[in-house]
């Protein structure tokens, strides 16, 4: 297969126009002026970007991050972990400082959900919040280091709890109410947290979900081995206090109740600490086995969420942002950033499909946001549905559309950017919850291309390796997408690790011995020298040698969307221990009222041959009733091999759907499966 074929679908889109006003232009100029350079144009800054260090002092700067002490120098080697230098020592700040810089009546929150009811809280009033929260959480013992949980909604309070957290110097690590409770407790016994918040109740889908079983479940598993407190939040549905009491002699207290330990008097401080000094805990799929607690520094969250925000994004000042997300996932934390540029921030708690997906859109439209974050998943329901965003309101503030999750395909690239008007900056970007950041991104000042995220993140090199840790992307060919330059927020430790970073680097710096792997298979467009996510390259698909992503069969796929009555696939390798090769295996998901027909089938295989090739058709294909997803909203596809593949799984609670998992377990035997359904024909 020639390299091309991989970017056959690739013309441009969007040009940019009065670039000078762009974030990322303010900066580059800024860097010739201080550094007496000649940086043309976004290439050469992001040249400079991965050859010099200086970057990131010039990068400080420019993000205006707010310290009590300047940095000795860009950073000094790491004697346990050497992949993972300490960066900016001597430098000391406070992640929440720099979010909370705003003290005025400026609107800094939106709250609002599937019940309709709108709430806004003006940066004065957050900093009043933070610092009652903090105050309490003080008096409750919390201390520098010490670790805060919740099982929370997207809210008011739970930006509240996360800042109050960081001012103290805590630990915040939260999750989503629609997590399992061993999901919870396969974190949260790892972490041992002081102080844990949890909802009594929420809503999603128009369903009240009562979580006080839950909560004393997680409660009393976690009081002893070091919880001190546990805080019950008022009901997100009616408002509503409830009392446990004291299950297994813990204070468990309401949030009056603990509001209240807090000194009244007691001044907003922010406790000034390491560059290095942990903010968040963030945690692996673990859809396979109990999932790592990934630790981030508070300079390396703050600086590389920012860089991404202001000169990715654009986000100004008085822009509004919204970024669907849970508190469970990184998304979360990151869109917080948009607070200290001074920007709003959007809390939406709740499915956007409920009452039905045109509410959720005329919200965006009238809220006036200017910054849209969403996934592919999201886009295709709209397309799938036959909505038109345009019917439902005019966007007249829409700039930039951002959207990461999963693969953005070329098919549904162009829907997206057209669905808004053809206007709008389309921003694909990917990244992960392992380096807070984006690896692959883009400029508002760089050309977009169908099917194509624009470039490497600026400070990121990226590189494209083959299995013999070889560059490969020059020449068109697919391969992993590594890192090969340290950067500020790799992750600082995996929390119960040893001293000296054994299972970090293990996970992270083995498969290339000192090189960051992240576990995306990637290929670069040589003309335009845009680059393509393929999927996770420890799911790529290896049928008699071929190498190739899941990605670019649901590309493929991505046009019988809606009509044909897909409503969604999933595309994996099986290789069982008495298979001498891999075969794939398409699980189709379909609308109700439709079906997987022979005919469709045949022009499913026939698409897949024509843009693709023969060697890409899959050797089956099933219909399923559900496809697996992750909380967090992307389909799992490794377990499902490994299913197929003869291995038993043991769903963690990070499965949105755990029971879709049981509809795999029979293709184990698949010549049994296909036997009994004259459908599924083999090539």
């Amino acid at each position: 297969m020639a390299p091309t074929s991989y970017f056959e679908n690739s013309r441009l889109l969007w040009k940019p126009e009065h670039t000078q006003y762009t974030n990322v232009e303010r900066f580059r100029k800024m860097v010739n002026q201080d550094r007496g350079l000649n940086l043309k144009d976004w290439h050469d800054l992001y040249n400079y970007s991965i050859e010099n260090y200086d970057f990131w002092v010039d990068l400080w700067k420019f993000l205006r991050i707010i310290y009590s002490v300047p940095p000795e120098k860009i950073f000094t080697p790491n004697p346990l972990i050497p992949e993972v230098p300490i960066w900016f020592p001597g430098a000391r700040l406070n992640y929440a400082e720099n979010i909370l810089w705003r003290n005025d009546d400026g609107v800094a929150l939106i709250a609002s959900g599937e019940q309709g009811r709108i709430e806004r809280c003006s940066f004065r009033e957050l900093r009043r919040r933070v610092r009652g929260m903090a105050a309490a959480m003080r008096a409750c013992g919390v201390r520098v280091g010490d670790r805060v949980a919740a099982i929370i909604t997207n809210s008011i309070i739970a930006v509240t709890i996360a800042l109050a957290t960081a001012s103290i110097g805590g630990i915040f690590s939260g999750t989503a109410t629609d997590m399992g409770q061993d999901g919870i407790l396969d974190r949260y016994r790892q972490i041992r947290p002081k102080l844990i918040f949890s909802e009594i109740e929420a809503q999603y889908a128009g369903k009240k979900i009562g979580l006080i079983p839950k909560a004393t479940a997680v409660i009393r598993a976690l009081s002893g081995i070091g919880l001190k407190y546990a805080v019950l939040l008022p009901s997100s549905i009616t408002g509503e206090h409830i009392s446990l009491g004291q299950p297994d002699d813990l204070p468990t207290l309401t949030l009056p109740e603990f509001l209240g330990l807090g000194d009244r008097n007691w001044e907003l401080r922010f406790e000034q600490l390491p560059f290095n000094h942990p903010v968040y805990i963030l945690y692996s799929s673990g859809t396979s086995g109990p999932p790592k607690c990934i630790v981030h520094s508070a300079g390396g969250a703050l600086l590389q969420s920012k860089k991404d925000t202001m000169l990715a994004k654009d986000i100004r000042d008085e822009d509004v942002h919204f970024q669907y997300t849970t508190t469970g996932w990184l998304l979360w934390m990151y869109m917080l950033t948009a607070l200290s540029v001074g920007a709003t921030v959007v809390l939406y708690d709740g499915s956007p499909f409920y009452p039905d997906i045109k509410t959720y859109l005329k919200l965006v439209s009238d809220l006036d946001v200017n910054i849209f974050g969403t996934s592919p998943r999201f886009m295709s329901e709209i397309q799938g549905r036959g909505v038109n965003p345009l019917e439902v309101g005019p966007f007249t503030s829409l700039r930039v559309v951002s959207v990461t999750g999963a693969v953005l395909t070329a098919p549904m690239f162009e829907f997206t950017f057209n669905a808004f008007g053809g206007r709008v900056y389309l921003l694909s970007t990917s990244g992960g919850t392992d380096i807070f950041c984006s690896l692959v991104s883009g400029a508002p000042t760089l050309p977009i291309y169908v099917g194509e995220t624009q470039y490497k993140a600026l400070g990121m090199k990226v590189e494209v390796f083959d299995d013999a840790g070889n560059n490969v992307e020059d020449k068109g060919e697919p391969g992993e997408l590594v890192v090969t330059r340290p950067h500020p927020s790799l992750p600082i430790m995996l929390w119960g690790d040893t001293s000296d970073g054994k299972k970090l680097r293990e996970t992270y710096f083995s498969h290339y011995p000192g090189i960051y792997r992240h576990g995306d298979f990637m290929v670069v467009n040589r003309e335009t020298k845009g680059l393509m996510i393929l999927g996770r390259s420890d799911g790529v698909l290896n049928p008699s040698g071929v190498r190739f992503g899941s990605g670019e069969i649901y590309s493929v796929l991505e046009r019988f969307t809606g009509a044909a009555g897909i409503d969604d696939t999933l595309c994996i390798g099986q290789r069982r221990t008495e298979d001498k090769h891999e075969r794939v295996l398409l699980f189709v998901k379909m609308r109700p009222g439709c079906s997987l027909t022979k005919k469709l089938e045949g022009e499913i295989r026939s698409a897949i041959k024509n843009v693709l090739s023969t060697r890409h058709v899959p050797e089956y294909i099933f219909e399923v009733e559900d496809i697996p997803y992750t909380v967090n909203g992307k389909k799992i596809e490794i377990a499902v091999k490994q299913i197929v593949s003869g291995s038993t799984m043991k769903p963690s609670g990070t499965v949105a759907n755990p029971e879709s998992l049981k509809l795999y377990y029979k293709y184990k035997d698949i010549e049994k499966v296909v036997g009994s359904s004259s459908r599924n024909a083999k090539l």
